[in-house]
């Protein structure tokens, strides 16, 4: 009897992860507790946090969890903001960056998948650029959201949206994984499959 073939996605090796989060705290307190549940549970998976190196907000708060855990975390920051006095001092490796496009680059250098939290302006782009980066196949590196209080939401509706108009593959959409709860968005990236479908419809 012939074997059976086995069709799950294999599971992916994950070393590092480039956190995308907020360098302020919000308006809810659930935003900070889950950054450090991020922290802690990446710290306890052995998964080394690459972020943009500050103790400002989310970003700070991630780091500070996944340090007070024994967790491996690597700052990459910008020369204008170390300047600025916002360098994390108690980082496994600190790194300093010319301009931000710089940092970017060397963070997606870095890790193995993005995490992104609840942010601004920037989070948002550190996303999509990422984001496109896989679609373009120019990395395979997966993407996941952590929902907190479904901060990610109205996001994924104007996702959703561009799908309708046919601006974007629905495959794409299935490209990223979003959970509300670390762990499982954790095991989500390591079983995330490549997307091989063309960007254009």
């Amino acid at each position: 009897m012939p074997a059976k073939t086995s069709t799950e996605t294999p599971s992916r090796t994950i070393n590092a992860i480039a956190v995308f989060c907020g360098s302020n705290f919000g308006s809810s307190e659930q935003y900070a507790q889950d950054a450090r549940k991020l922290g802690l549970a990446l710290a306890g998976a052995g998964i080394k946090v690459v972020y943009g190196g500050t103790t400002k907000g989310l970003m700070g708060a991630v780091a500070d969890a996944a340090i007070s855990a024994g967790g491996q975390v690597d700052g990459v920051i910008t020369e204008s903001l170390h300047r600025r006095g916002h360098s994390h001092s108690a980082l496994t490796h600190c790194e300093i960056a010319s301009t931000l496009r710089k940092r970017k680059e060397r963070m997606v250098e870095l890790a193995d998948a993005f995490i992104a939290l609840p942010g601004g302006i920037g989070t948002i782009e550190e996303v999509m650029e990422a984001w496109t980066m896989n679609q373009l196949q120019e990395i395979d590196k997966p993407l996941g959201l952590l929902n907190t209080a479904n901060f990610f939401m109205p996001f994924m509706g104007f996702i959703d949206y561009m799908i309708e108009q046919r601006f974007l593959p629905f495959a794409h959409r299935e490209s990223i994984a979003i959970h509300s709860h670390p762990n499982e968005l954790i095991e989500s990236l390591r079983r995330q499959p490549r997307i091989d479908v063309p960007k254009w419809i």
